[in-house]
């Protein structure tokens, strides 16, 4: 469990820090929705998981009753925001590769900083709301909530069931599995179109050279953005593997209750299974997105140059001679220039 949070901490901080320092990926448009969606992770692993590891271990709620209903919406709050970004994702990927001369026109920052905000008020609604209200759950549970104190268990209705895991999970993962299926088969289309547009731009690079140097920088830009939709297929594999047994368990033990008998320890186990998506997705970016890879080592870089100088600094007693100081900023390119 502490490994989880850690993990989801650090691992979304370096998300954020890299968009916020480095101007080649703060300029781009889908990373504003990777800072949202790192920033609605690591409110997972700060505001929720740790009253989940608590109620874990000591077996019981200790936090009272308003604290749990803002546990249980916290947690329906940011879970299905972070699955509401991903699709966010993979909508703006489908842009960009089906229709990539109207991307920019498209995609502007006020329409993604829209669908960031419409993402983050659906998760509102859909969670403190019908929670706060008692809406969301049985009568039997909520009187159970009220005269115990140490209880916290997240029973839902039949309706609320159906709704918050169509919101949440259902409508979501079918969009983006048909989204990412296009994908898949227009860049395939695209990448044979690549290879034989290489093999005629070879031929006439001695009598069309600045026509060549635009097909060069056509290709590669297309081949960016078919390696960030591969990145966004291993993010929504990894995300239906963690949350479509949570979602089938929630679904039909909501629907048939007392007649769907199952182990304690199953409900618990998924719930972390769920959890353990948080702290995934900065790994994939780090192994599979060469441009987050090179940010996260810029970053851990130059927080280690400064440690070491702030050690040595201190160590020598010496706090006015600052001369010799290396004055590490960011250059044009996103990188870390000493002078």
């Amino acid at each position: 469990m502490t490994l989880i949070m850690c993990t989801a901490v650090a691992g979304n901080l370096l998300v954020i820090g890299s968009v916020v320092k480095f101007e080649r990926l703060r300029s781009r448009v889908t990373n504003y929705f990777i800072v949202s969606l790192a920033f609605a992770d690591i409110l997972v692993a700060v505001l929720v998981m740790p009253f989940n590891a608590s109620m874990e271990i000591s077996d019981k709620w200790i936090f009272g009753s308003f604290m749990c209903d803002i546990f249980n919406s916290n947690d329906v709050l940011f879970s299905t925001s972070s699955i509401l970004h991903i699709c966010c994702i993979s909508m703006d990927r489908y842009i960009a590769i089906m229709k990539p001369l109207k991307y920019e026109r498209k995609m502007t920052k006020f329409r993604a900083l829209s669908m960031i905000a419409v993402t983050w008020i659906a998760s509102l609604l859909i969670s403190y709301i019908p929670i706060h209200s008692q809406l969301y759950t049985t009568h039997e549970n909520a009187l159970v909530l009220k005269n115990n104190p140490n209880a916290c268990t997240f029973v839902v209705n039949r309706l609320y069931a159906i709704i918050s895991s169509s919101v949440s999970f259902w409508i979501p993962c079918t969009i983006m599995v048909f989204v990412y299926i296009r994908i898949f088969i227009e860049a395939r289309k695209q990448e044979k179109h690549i290879r034989s547009a290489s093999v005629c731009s070879n031929k006439s690079n001695a009598l069309y050279p600045g026509r060549n140097a635009r097909d060069i920088s056509d290709r590669k830009t297309m081949k960016r953005e078919h390696k960030a939709a591969k990145t966004l297929g291993i993010i929504m594999g990894v995300f239906i593997l963690c949350f479509f047994p949570f979602f089938s368990w929630y679904l039909i033990t909501s629907m048939c209750k007392n007649f769907c008998p199952y182990p304690p320890i199953l409900g618990k186990i998924l719930f972390w299974i769920g959890y353990s998506n948080s702290c995934l997705n900065p790994i994939i970016y780090a192994y599979y997105n060469r441009e987050f890879r090179q940010a996260f080592k810029r970053l851990l870089k130059m927080k280690s140059q400064f440690d070491s100088y702030n050690f040595n600094h201190c160590s020598s007693g010496d706090t006015k001679d600052t001369a010799n100081v290396p004055l590490v900023y960011l250059n044009g390119n996103g990188g870390p220039t000493s002078v």
